[in-house]
């Protein structure tokens, strides 16, 4: 069991999903770990000390000057043996402390002078989750390489429905073990393109193709998991840089082409998520093309670089993996692309089932035929996605 014997301080914030940590220190209890908690006083509000006392088997902790810790150093001492700090549920406000090194209670203070790992899970409204405050925030956490497990979309306490809402204690356990485990790509680098690409026709309009970005830096995050070193080649996204991931911002295919040129002497692994433009305009207008301007308005298109098939191409190649999103056929339109572009391994979804959604379902194709991965969340399927690339390297495929 990856949680056996790992030292876990499990910080409670403030909110209505602050009943979930019960169950959460009941689970890593169960998994083996050892679990130390500290909460705010809002957290108080929701859940006693005394209930996750009796869970944890530990004393529980509340206040930045409790005496019973040598010089009162409690939010130094309590942290130096912990191999992880996870806070569940992580309110909105915590998170706005922990981006700004605010540390006016124990909890803020243990994270600010914490030597070990760092993860939040939030929990909050959703109108909360997606304010540009909330997001600044989660940008500037994992730009310190601050580890984030959901949230996830669904019915909130609050009567609405949307994301905000903290994942289940499961899920937290299989994102602490998934932290914690295995790392057998330890050693490889790994390039990764996202999102799509935007080809201009005039300063303000391009042709794009729709892709949020999730799968792609689904895979840079799992790739980084799983111990190998990650450059993620981005196309135009709003999602934060996956922690301990390098990334590279581009706009247009051919500046995706550079940049993956640049980067991919050096890479063990190639995989190619990002939905590339197929066609740019050959000689997009320097000026907006007003509606006057544009009746009747023709483009003449040129075919951008296909990078996959130039990687997979090169004389000695990366162990290359490419994505066939299609809408019919999946498994035949995949295999011929996997055969056109001589690649060892493809994953392949519908796009009506995954455009935009935190969830899909994948089919992986090599030698040796299908492997369904099956529905989930895109970030389990990339863990399993990696796992069968660490496979398959394993075998000298």
């Amino acid at each position: 069991m990856t949680l056996k014997g790992k030292r876990i301080l499990l910080g409670i914030t403030g909110g209505i999903a602050a009943y979930k940590a019960a169950e959460l220190v009941r689970l890593l209890k169960k998994a083996g770990a050892d679990v130390r908690v500290a909460m705010t006083e809002a957290a108080t509000r929701f859940i006693t000390p005394v209930t996750l006392q009796a869970l944890s088997g530990q004393m529980v902790w509340t206040d930045l000057w409790d005496p019973r810790v040598a010089d009162s150093m409690g939010h130094i001492e309590l942290s130096r043996d912990r191999d992880i700090i996870v806070i569940a549920p992580a309110s909105a406000d915590f998170m706005a402390k922990a981006a700004h090194g605010l540390a006016d209670d124990l909890l803020s203070a243990l994270c600010l002078a914490r030597r070990c790992p760092l993860m939040l899970v939030p929990a909050m409204n959703v109108e909360m989750w997606e304010n540009s405050a909330t997001q600044r925030n989660v940008l500037q956490l994992s730009a310190d390489e601050v580890l984030f497990a959901g949230p996830a979309a669904g019915d909130q306490a609050c009567g609405e429905s949307g994301f905000g809402r903290m994942i289940e204690p499961a899920a937290v356990v299989g994102e602490l073990e998934a932290f914690f485990g295995p790392k057998p790509l330890a050693g490889k680098k790994v390039l990764v393109t996202a999102g799509p690409t935007e080809e201009p026709v005039d300063p303000v309009r391009v042709l794009t193709n729709a892709s949020s970005g999730k799968m792609g830096y689904a895979v840079a995050r799992a790739a980084r998991e799983a111990g190998a070193e990650v450059t993620l080649v981005s196309g135009p996204v709003a999602l934060a840089t996956p922690a301990g991931v390098s990334r590279v911002d581009v706009r247009t295919a051919q500046e995706m082409f550079e940049a993956v040129k640049r980067s991919v002497a050096a890479c063990d692994i190639f995989i190619s998520v990002a939905a590339v433009a197929d066609y740019r305009v050959k000689n997009p207008s320097r000026q907006k093309i007003s509606k006057r301007d544009g009746k009747d308005l023709s483009l003449e298109l040129e075919e951008n670089p296909d990078i996959l098939a130039w990687v997979a191409g090169l004389p000695k190649p990366p162990f290359c993996v490419g994505f066939a999103a299609e809408s019919e056929m999946l498994a035949q339109h995949a295999a011929a692309k996997r055969a056109r572009k001589k690649l060892p391994l493809i994953a392949a979804n519908l796009v009506q089932e995954a455009l935009g959604s935190e969830q899909s379902s994948i089919v992986l194709i090599d030698d040796r035929g299908e492997h369904p991965l099956g529905r989930g969340a895109k970030i389990e399927l990339a863990r399993k996605l990696l796992d069968h690339v660490a496979g398959m390297l394993a075998q000298g495929k």
